[in-house]
């Protein structure tokens, strides 16, 4: 036999008859124009084909049994039709039964290049298992043996990916390459091994369920036999698969994890032998129907006259052959059966490419009246096909079956014209009656474009070849884009989806921006799924670093995108591109994303808002660096708060608001209060948990803390619990009113009055306004009026809520108050903030009818109950400065302050009286003293003390008046206070005098004002000049603790002309001091003294004549009473030396020195170093300087 090229096509007949022993299967080109087969027969050749002796004729014997040959049948039923053709797919089958595995493989790759794919080639090719059988495996009994025997596969390939077409084509250079040919080697036999392996576990696998299960399971249709791993493995596979493709992406990046020891992307991962079965969808549909599979497709040659087929052939193929087994009959349907879909296919895509290209045709017709010259374009294209007729010398028409267009004929070809109307077949004509899409019938309703053609004779092909001078690109992506216009909004989105990710990348990063209406259009109405990923994906990618007023705009995008597509593509498709970048560098793409879980929170399902995103925020919150990333993830989780409704999350909410109240970034607490509490208070009181669960698990905290922290309390914790005290404040009262008895009788309409600008302290946030909690002002003031009404004449009988906050919530924040330290001022102003905000929210009535009352019964401020060592020690504690700064002060009209001064006046006389500790007293003055509103008023309740009989109570006011004068005006200093102190000491009783040194000390460290600073030195003098004064020890160890303290901030001509010389006088009558306790005394606190003065700038006369005589005289009583402190002195007393030698040597030499500037300043500064690191021990700071030597 000669050797047969199937690929030697011939349109011939002579040709054929030259050659009447070969096979000729001829197939036409996609652009000869010729047609599929026939619909009415799918067995029915075509045209143009000769008859298939070889295809068909074959030693093989029928499944009856019978041996006539299928040609001489083929022969006589294609004698009448000169014009019939071979089907493609009867040549693949031809060449794949004969193993012309290589001509099979060229066919296939032609046919890929041509556009038309063969589904019998592609299944063949793709599955590995038709090249991995061992090379000794015989033939079937039936399959077609050539003259050398059984077809092996060639010995250099393994499978059809390693194969060189190169080294196989016709033209290509045979000679081997014998490194090339050995490695070819090596790796054929590694897939060897391999394929072995999976078998030996396919094996195992199937063995791992003992046969006597397997016929229980089969014996019990009930009873289902186990999952096998390689089964659960390959259900794993289309699982993924499926969930991929419909855009669950989340899902199977979660059944991803879950199952880390599989590999989703490679089918054989899965260990199977066998071919990739169909997804679930197609499984689904089939319903449990065996597939077609090309592995298990027989080629059985069958005694058929193809004219005697009638229109139900397979059904016929039973009664023809009766002798048939049933497994034969099986295989003979099944080939049938794929026959049969591969030519519907064929059909169903042929019709559809009639049914566009004539809409386009027709269309084109109606908009252009004549054909213009660039139709030529077409014309001179198909010259060269013999089968293309012309209807006329200015146009062409070609078959539209010849040519596909490659944009499925949504666009409109501004390259050539248009062509005229063609004669389809039958079924072209059918299709037509369909319904076109809607682009085409908008295209309908527009005008017919006219243009004006000249009345020439030119040849269409110089028409042509003149046309070509214009210097027009096509052939590039751009060319192709520009080249044609879109005719419908869809066709309008698939442009813009495929043109926006060359744009992007060529704007300007700051003009960036203005693409964002682009890009979400696109990505809302585009049909694709992987297009919309893609640019959503750019448009959070859009600008690298975005700015605040950038991100708004993408946020503002993000929101119309969620509100157009809905809530399932939002979680689909906007959620994944921020989780995408929730890890990345820039910390403004993170603020981005936690900017749009907030945004987005509205349009998310309520599961998703409540779980993903609730997780996402919770660990940005935990673990992002950036401060404004974490203040933008609070304001998101308080929105999610206003949007969750799911009860079970309440403990995590909770411990949220914690976690971000701790955080260390001021501007994350603060979005805390502004945004979080108050959607988190929101929600507890829909839950109905605000006074159940939320107040009283703060409460709980801050006991526990105060129990916990008696040796050293954690301020800060504290802060953090009653800071979020503080934010619920206004929900409180809100609930107050909304559950009250009133609350249905609030009416809207009528002269509603405004309520008051100071009825309410500023809120820190438009959350935090009890009116926007309330809904409206007019809403809030209704309430407000029936409320104050409901206080003042009805009573609280019955009103739950607000019981709960007089019998429960006052108590115990009470007892709290008294157990916290009264010397921390850091908690005497928190809680004083809290009740002040506390009493003006819940109103002046409830205040004076239901607080103060109860601080009152527990102060209980009588002078019988002044014994402290009794227990009676209430007035000791933070209860007074909380009561007096938090409760009193909340409103100052003339009984108000009365109140206050009366309140104090009974304090300051109780606790003097007593002879109790004055803390509590001094914690008021100092917080009071803070607001210059109160000046006038504590000056009030001091004048009481200064002209009380008792001399205890004018003592306590003297040393009251050194907390209130800092911060004083100089004119009310000037008119009441040092007139009070001159009055203090003018009194008889020594005591008296000595407690107002330290305000006049704070009067010189404060005032410039000449005159009262002359009036103090004045006084000052009088004590250490004066006789009466000269045995006073306690006064001279106050007046020494008060230079030391006021002197390094005093005016320095006071310190150089005052204090410094009668510090040297006390320091040389301190060195005949006879009483030793006296003389110590005196000389620790001169040493306190004389080294806070030494780090100031002290002139050298001074210096010189009492700033080191004093010293020497320190050094002489410590050199006798404390050893240590000598040490010390000396060290001083040698670096003031050292000052004064270098100013004697610059004045010397008439300018000081760089030198010697540098030897000054470094003795300064190792001096200052040493005094830093001294304490009030003598023996620290001796051993200091000891380890210096």
């Amino acid at each position: 036999m000669a050797s047969v090229n199937p690929f030697n096509l011939s349109d011939s007949e002579e040709e054929a008859e030259r050659r009447p022993n070969e096979t000729v299967d001829t197939e036409r080109t996609p652009s000869d124009g010729a047609p599929g087969p026939p619909p009415g027969n799918p067995f029915s050749p075509p045209a143009d084909a000769e008859p298939p002796t070889l295809l068909l004729s074959s030693n093989r014997t029928s499944p009856s049994g019978e041996g006539i040959s299928v040609s001489v049948a083929a022969t006589s039923a294609m004698a009448g039709s000169a014009e019939t053709r071979v089907s493609v797919d009867v040549i693949a089958a031809q060449l794949i039964r004969d193993q012309y595995i290589l001509t099979a493989l060229e066919f296939h790759t032609e046919l890929l290049e041509a556009g038309r794919e063969l589904p019998r080639l592609r299944d063949y090719f793709s599955n590995p298992g038709n090249f991995e059988r061992q090379s000794g495996t015989p033939p079937a009994k039936d399959q077609v043996l050539g003259p050398g025997g059984p077809l092996n596969r060639a010995g250099s390939i393994s499978t059809l990916d390693s194969l060189d077409f190169a080294r196989y084509s016709d033209d290509g250079n045979r000679e081997s390459d014998e490194r090339v040919a050995v490695l070819e080697f090596e790796l054929r036999k590694a897939k060897e091994t391999i394929q072995a392996l999976r078998a030996n576990l396919t094996q195992a696998a199937e063995s791992e369920v003992p046969s006597q299960e397997r016929k229980n399971f089969k014996s019990s249709p009930e009873i289902q036999e186990p999952i096998r791993p390689l089964e659960k493995r390959a259900l794993n596979f289309l699982v993924n698969e499926y969930l991929l493709k419909n855009e669950y992406k989340l899902s199977s990046i979660t059944f991803s994890d879950e199952n880390d020891d599989q590999d989703f992307e490679l089918w054989d991962d899965v260990g199977l032998n066998i071919p990739k079965p169909p997804d679930l969808l197609q499984l689904y549909r089939n319903c449990g129907t065996p597939l077609p599979s090309p592995r298990d497709t027989v080629d059985v040659s069958v005694e058929v006259n193809f004219g005697d087929l009638p229109g139900n052939c397979i059904a016929q193929v039973p009664l023809k052959k009766p002798d048939l087994s049933q497994q034969q009959q099986t295989e003979v349907v099944q080939e049938l059966e794929y026959q049969i879909s591969l030519l519907n296919n064929e059909k169903q895509s042929l019709a559809e490419q009639i049914k566009k290209l004539q809409s386009e045709i027709q269309t084109l017709k109606r908009t252009v009246s004549s054909p213009p010259p660039t139709t030529l374009d077409l014309g001179s294209q198909n010259t060269s096909n013999p089968f293309s007729s012309c209807s006329n010398t200015n146009t062409s028409s070609t078959d539209p079956l010849s040519v596909p267009p490659t944009d499925n004929g949504k666009y409109l070809d501004i390259r050539g014209g248009s062509e005229p109307e063609t004669d389809l077949d039958p079924p072209a004509t059918q299709n037509t009656s369909h319904p076109r899409p809607q682009s085409h019938n908008k295209l309908k309703s527009r005008p017919p474009v006219q243009f004006d053609q000249p009345n020439r004779k030119l040849s269409p092909a110089f028409l042509q070849a003149l046309l070509s001078f214009c210097r027009m690109c096509s052939d590039s992506r751009l060319g192709a884009e520009v080249s044609r216009i879109a005719d419908s909004e869809e066709s309008v989105m698939l442009m813009l989806g495929r043109c926006l990710p060359h744009i992007v990348p060529n704007v300007l990063l700051a003009k960036r921006e203005e693409l964002i209406p682009l890009i979400l259009c696109t990505a809302c109405l585009h049909p694709e799924p992987k297009e919309r990923d893609q640019l959503l994906h750019i448009l959070f990618n859009l600008i690298k670093r975005p700015d605040d007023e950038q991100r708004q705009m993408i946020l503002t995008g993000c929101v119309a995108f969620a509100r157009h597509v809905g809530p399932t593509r939002v979680e689909a498709e906007l959620l994944p591109q921020c989780w995408e970048q929730i890890n990345h560098k820039y910390p403004e793409r993170r603020l981005l994303v936690a900017e749009s879980c907030g945004a987005l929170a509205p349009y998310l399902p309520k599961e998703i808002r409540s779980s993903l995103v609730l997780s996402m925020l919770q660990q940005m919150l935990a673990e992002d660096k950036a401060d404004m990333v974490r203040e933008a993830v609070v304001k998101s989780l308080g929105i999610i708060m206003g949007y969750i409704d799911d009860s079970d999350k309440y403990s995590q909410g909770f411990e949220l608001m914690l976690l971000s109240l701790s955080d260390p970034s001021e501007r994350v607490v603060s979005a805390v209060h502004q945004v979080f509490i108050p959607a988190f208070a929101a929600w507890t009181t829909e839950l109905g948990t605000l006074q159940t669960a939320l107040i009283p698990s703060l409460l709980a905290r801050i006991e526990k803390l105060l129990m916990q922290g008696e040796h050293g309390l954690d301020e800060h914790k504290l802060h953090v619990f009653l800071s979020a005290l503080q934010s619920l404040i206004p929900p409180l009262f809100a609930v107050v009113l909304q559950n009250a008895p009133f609350t249905s009788r609030a009416i809207l309409h009528g002269d509603i009055p405004a309520i008051e600008v100071t009825r309410f302290p500023r809120p820190a946030s438009p959350l935090q306004d009890v009116a926007t909690i309330i809904g409206s002002r007019e809403m809030l003031s209704a309430l407000l009026l029936l409320y104050d009404h409901q206080l003042e004449h009805e009573g609280t009988t019955g009103w739950e809520s607000l019981l709960w906050v007089v019998n429960q919530l006052l108590p115990q924040l009470i007892e709290i108050v008294g157990r916290i330290n009264v010397t921390s001022s850091t908690c005497v102003h928190e809680f004083s903030r809290f009740f002040w905000r506390f009493c003006r929210t819940f109103g002046k009535i409830f205040t004076n009818t239901k607080v103060k009352p109860q601080f009152q019964e527990i102060l209980r401020l009588s002078e019988e109950n002044v014994d402290v060592s009794a227990g009676n020690d209430i007035l000791t504690k933070a209860t007074v400065p909380i009561y007096a700064t938090g409760v009193l002060t909340c409103y100052n009209q003339e009984e108000d302050r009365k109140l206050l001064v009366g309140f104090l006046e009974d304090v300051m006389t109780t606790l003097s009286l007593s002879h109790a500790p004055l803390d509590s007293l001094k914690a008021s003055f100092v917080e009071l003293g803070a607001n210059p509103v109160y000046h006038e008023l504590l000056l009030t309740v001091l004048w009481y003390g200064v002209v009380h009989t008792s001399a205890l109570v004018r003592c306590t006011a003297a040393r009251m008046f050194e907390l209130v004068l800092r911060g004083m005006s100089e004119a009310l200093v000037d008119r009441r206070a040092a007139p009070a102190l001159i009055t203090l000491c003018s009194g008889p009783e020594f005591s008296v005098r000595i407690s107002t040194i330290p305000a006049f000390g704070t009067i010189m460290e404060t005032v410039t004002q000449k005159e009262l600073l002359e009036r103090v030195k004045m006084q000052l003098a009088s004590f250490l000049e004066d006789p009466q004064y000269q045995d006073q020890h306690s006064l001279h160890m106050e007046i020494i603790r008060t230079f030391g303290r006021v002197g390094p901030n005093a005016e320095p001509r006071f310190r150089d002309e005052f204090v410094l010389p009668h510090l040297h006088k006390l320091a040389l009558g301190n060195n005949s001091q006879a009483v030793e306790s006296k003389r110590i005394d005196i000389a620790t606190q001169l040493f306190e003294a004389y080294s806070a003065l030494s780090c100031c700038f002290i002139s050298e006369e001074v210096m010189v004549n009492h700033f080191l005589p004093g010293l020497r005289c320190l050094r002489a009583d410590m050199e006798q009473l404390s050893p240590e402190h000598e040490v010390i002195l000396s060290s001083m007393i040698k670096e003031c030396e050292i000052k004064v030698e270098n100013r004697g040597m610059a004045d010397a030499q008439g300018s000081m020195s760089i030198a010697s500037s540098l030897v000054g300043e470094d003795a300064k500064t190792k001096f200052l170093s040493k005094m830093g690191q001294l304490t009030t021990s003598g023996a620290m700071l001796a051993n200091v300087f000891q380890r210096k030597k």
